[in-house]
């Protein structure tokens, strides 16, 4: 990671510039694999635009990275690891700002936005999954409501295309299913009670998949990016549907369809049976390849599915009816999560209680706040007068 194809390009040379140090042309499109000779532009080209911003160096046509950027990582994770402990951490309590939310720059106090947070977010889950790669740790996420339509929309054309389809699926039967991925599977679990028995699951399949369409005018073996023809990272995330759980006494009594997505693991995943090949082509007329995970049919041993699923199935409650078929650890949490919220809330509703009736706030209050909280306010205020 990441694939040495359109925009991931410029990250993939410089990963391997942080890795090698020193390299030549040449050196970097044999170890990307690049042979094709627009391939090879597109190489001469990133190199020039890195060089430009100084990312990296030229000398004699021997490349490196810049010295200021030999350690950015380290010192990402340090600043990421350190505003998190402000944040969370009571152990880590700092006198230097009056509130955990700020920080000092330029000898002044800034308070931390939200696109801030979420800046630290995406580094925050890049070290998560190195973390989880270095000590083998399985990371899972699981989605109890989901709108996604991937399934029908991308994966199905897409393996049809390739083929990979043992019955041909009509355009207009596809257009005919209910509209969500989780939808059509509770129907076909539902309606097929004696061939689908809970637990079950999909297929895995690459998360690329949903930003990623079939190139029917260039025919098999061609994909392009849904928006603007730009396709996701490939190779990170898998993804499947499952259904856990039938109630005893009426089979046809069956839990919510979860949306399960976890991260890929090379010592697993990375196997030739599990990988499917494609070609998108770019506007220049450059053609790239992109290679995705996909376990074609049940017959592909898939350990750390089987992994996944034992597990929640261990997890799925079958004492706690609201959360049938669901995790009983994330019922827990979700429960801790919303007493916190309510004990907080009543905080907050109190000082704009305070707020609302100090008359010294009364033109600030008129000013700073929207036309439909004031609208709120006065049609509370009516109904409460009637």
């Amino acid at each position: 990671m990441p694939a040495p194809r359109a925009d991931y390009l410029r990250h993939a040379i410089t990963c391997l510039a942080e890795e090698n140090k020193t390299l030549t042309q040449t050196q970097i499109c044999e170890a990307l694999g690049i042979v094709d000779d627009k391939r090879k532009r597109r190489v001469e080209k990133t190199l020039s635009r890195l060089i430009t911003k100084h990312i990296l160096t030229d000398s004699e046509g021997i490349y490196a990275l810049n010295k200021q950027y030999v350690d950015s990582w380290e010192r990402t994770k340090h600043l990421t690891i350190e505003v998190g402990d402000k944040l969370f951490s009571t152990k880590n309590l700092s006198t230097e700002t009056s509130s955990s939310m700020k920080i000092v720059k330029d000898g002044k106090e800034h308070w931390l936005t939200t696109l801030d947070i979420a800046f630290l977010t995406l580094f925050a889950l890049q070290m998560l999954m190195e973390e989880c790669w270095r000590k083998r740790i399985l990371l899972v996420g699981i989605t109890k409501d989901t709108s996604a339509r991937d399934f029908k929309r991308q994966l199905i054309p897409i393996m049809q295309n390739e083929g990979l389809l043992k019955a041909a699926v009509e355009n207009e039967a596809l257009a005919a299913l209910p509209n969500t991925d989780r939808m059509i599977l509770q129907s076909a679990s539902v309606l097929n009670p004696e061939k689908v028995a809970p637990p079950w699951s999909l297929i895995e399949y690459d998360s690329a998949f949903r930003t990623m369409k079939a190139d029917l005018d260039r025919g098999q073996g061609y994909v392009s990016g849904i928006i603007k023809n730009k396709i996701g990272l490939e190779k990170a995330f898998l993804k499947t549907y499952v259904q856990l759980s039938q109630a005893k006494s009426d089979p046809l009594l069956r839990s919510n369809v979860l949306l399960i997505d976890r991260l890929a693991y090379a010592d697993f995943d990375l196997k030739p049976e599990c990988r499917l090949a494609l070609w998108n082509e770019l506007s220049d007329g450059t053609r790239e390849p992109v290679e995705v995970f996909l376990y074609k049919d049940k017959s592909i041993p898939n350990k750390m599915q089987n992994l996944v699923m034992s597990m929640l199935v261990a997890m799925a409650p079958v004492n706690i009816p609201e959360a049938f078929g669901h995790n009983k650890a994330l019922f827990v949490a979700d429960k801790i999560a919303k007493w916190n919220y309510s004990q907080f809330k009543c905080v907050v509703d109190s000082t704009a209680s305070w707020i609302l009736n100090n008359h010294k706030l009364r033109k600030f209050i008129f000013y700073m706040s929207t036309f439909r909280e004031r609208r709120a306010s006065i049609e509370q205020a009516r109904r409460e007068n009637r």
